[in-house]
């Protein structure tokens, strides 16, 4: 017997025949028809509409057998799906391919296999539509022509039953969407409040504790409070406590980081709400916050950035007038906690373009803009200096090495330069060669840096050197103290080239 080829279109196929989501599935009547007319018309004893998968043959419909599933190496429409037209197998005794096929030698005992290609829209032959005899059984062409159109309308109606599949799911995704919305009306005030406190100016932190707050009281919680992780510890602030909730049980948040370190790092690895209806049954629950009468709690994990982990406490006592937390509850403190992680993930996202767009593209440093931004506050907070530096032969450099080395001695004489500065002063690229510093340091430290970051800058490509030119606030603000700066920084650069075209020219 010899072995099947795979089709040129395997994979393709497969995923064709994925989509129809058709296998494994039980019989239906639309198929069992088609299976029916096909043994009636051609006079076959055995009539199945079979899908060739990965490494088995399926059979969806069947007339004369009652499971035609066979592993694909054994399978006579493993064959038909390698061409476009019907496969005719007068007799399969003698055919090399079948003659020792177990479903040739044993039952069913096929002698005669006509079978054609299911080819869907995409073109894929995903089964077939196939007709067998135990004896000899001669096909006319008429015969398989009514093959043919039968495999046809068997497509057809896999084609109708995927779209009704696609239509149930999206009907089904309706119904859920209009239960959430519904779910989502009975909370709708409190959102909408907790969604205009996020367009406020409030820090992160505010923004959490204020929006506890609202949910404390819409889920008649006697305590609500903000969870917050850090390097170094953790704690925690109350945003709303009912009148009722005696002193000991207020405290006891407090105490919270001197709780077992068991209980605090799952909370802090908390992925997931977490809703206990019946606190002093859990086995990690602490005597004391069982003595305060805590009968409820709920985790609710906010948000994650960096090491800074933050969650809703919830806390219901004993006699409360809510049993257990609700799927309302649950709906109303996850659409909040979304909200929150939203919004902090827009300040996040504000807050990164505003620094990319103050952040040269090349060297990391400040930019232009982000000079024109920090120099009416700097001039707020008391003495500064500005310096303004120019390279002198980066032109040189890029027309003689290329501009990847300039490039690269920018990046290099920028890096340095900042972190000599270190605290005592601000770096800024107004662009090409040209640089500032705002600084708080005196003039020699600056030029102290500035000789080190040509030092480093040298080690990429021979620069001359950089031209400083200082100016204080005291002198003058704003542009006229950058044109100050610029101007001195110039008088530095005549006379660095006048001293070097001095040493250039020969003796007489």
């Amino acid at each position: 017997m010899t072995g099947v080829p795979l089709p040129t279109d395997e994979y393709a196929r497969l995923l064709d025949l994925a989509s129809y989501d058709v296998l494994d599935t039980p019989r239906e009547a639309a198929f069992d028809r088609i299976t029916r007319l096909a043994a009636h018309l051609l006079n076959t004893r055995v009539a199945v509409i079979n899908f060739i998968d990965q490494d088995r043959q399926w059979g969806k419909s069947a007339v004369g057998l009652e499971d035609t599933t066979a592993p694909r190496q054994d399978s006579f429409c493993a064959w038909t799906i390698l061409q476009d037209g019907p496969l005719v197998v007068e007799n399969a005794r003698t055919d090399p391919r079948f003659a020792h096929n177990p479903m040739v030698v044993d039952e069913p005992h096929i002698h005669m296999y006509a079978g054609t290609p299911l080819t869907t829209p995409a073109g894929h032959r995903i089964g077939t539509l196939c007709v067998t005899d135990d004896r000899p059984h001669p096909l006319t062409p008429a015969d398989l022509q009514a093959l043919q159109d039968l495999a046809e309308l068997a497509v057809s109606e896999l084609e109708l039953r995927a779209r009704n599949l696609s239509l149930d799911r999206e009907l089904g995704a309706q119904r859920r969407r209009n239960a959430d919305l519904q779910r989502g009306l009975e909370h709708a005030r409190v959102l909408e409040d907790i969604t205009r406190l996020m367009d406020l100016d409030l820090s992160p932190e505010q923004m959490t504790l204020a929006a506890s707050a609202l949910l404390g009281e819409a889920l008649a919680a006697d305590y609500t409070g903000l969870v917050v992780f850090e390097d170094d510890g953790l704690r925690v602030q109350a945003a709303h406590h009912h009148p009722r909730m005696p002193a000991a049980a207020r405290a006891l948040p407090s105490e919270l980081p001197y709780w077992p370190a068991d209980l605090t790092q799952t909370l802090r690895g908390l992925k997931r709400p977490l809703y206990l209806d019946d606190y002093p049954s859990y086995p990690g629950a602490l005597q004391s916050a069982v003595d305060c009468g805590i009968q409820q709690i709920a985790w609710l994990p906010l948000d994650t950035h960096g090491e800074v982990t933050s969650l809703l406490m919830a806390v219901r006592l004993n006699g409360s007038e809510v049993c257990g937390w609700r799927g309302s509850d649950r709906t109303l403190l996850e659409a909040a906690g979304r909200s929150v992680r939203n919004a902090l993930s827009r300040r996040r996202e504000v807050e990164l373009a505003r620094q990319d767009a103050r952040q040269d593209a090349l060297t990391g440093v400040l930019n232009r803009r982000a000079l024109g931004e920090d120099l009416p506050r700097r001039e707020q907070l008391g003495p500064f200096l500005l310096a303004g530096l120019d390279l002198d032969g980066l032109k040189a450099v890029n027309d003689q090495e290329g501009h990847a080395r300039g490039d690269r001695l920018l990046q290099v004489f920028a890096a340095t330069l900042k972190v000599e500065l270190g605290g005592t002063g601000q770096l800024y690229r107004l662009g090409g060669d040209e640089f500032v510093v705002l600084g708080t340091g005196d003039e020699d430290q600056v030029h102290e840096a500035v000789d080190t970051a040509v030092l480093a800058a040298r080690q990429v490509a021979p620069l001359r050197g950089a031209s400083v030119g200082v100016a204080h606030s005291r002198e003058a603000s704003g542009d006229a103290l950058l044109a100050l700066a610029d101007e001195r920084m110039y008088v530095v650069k005549r006379r660095r080239h006048a001293a070097q075209a001095g040493v250039a020219q020969p003796v007489t």
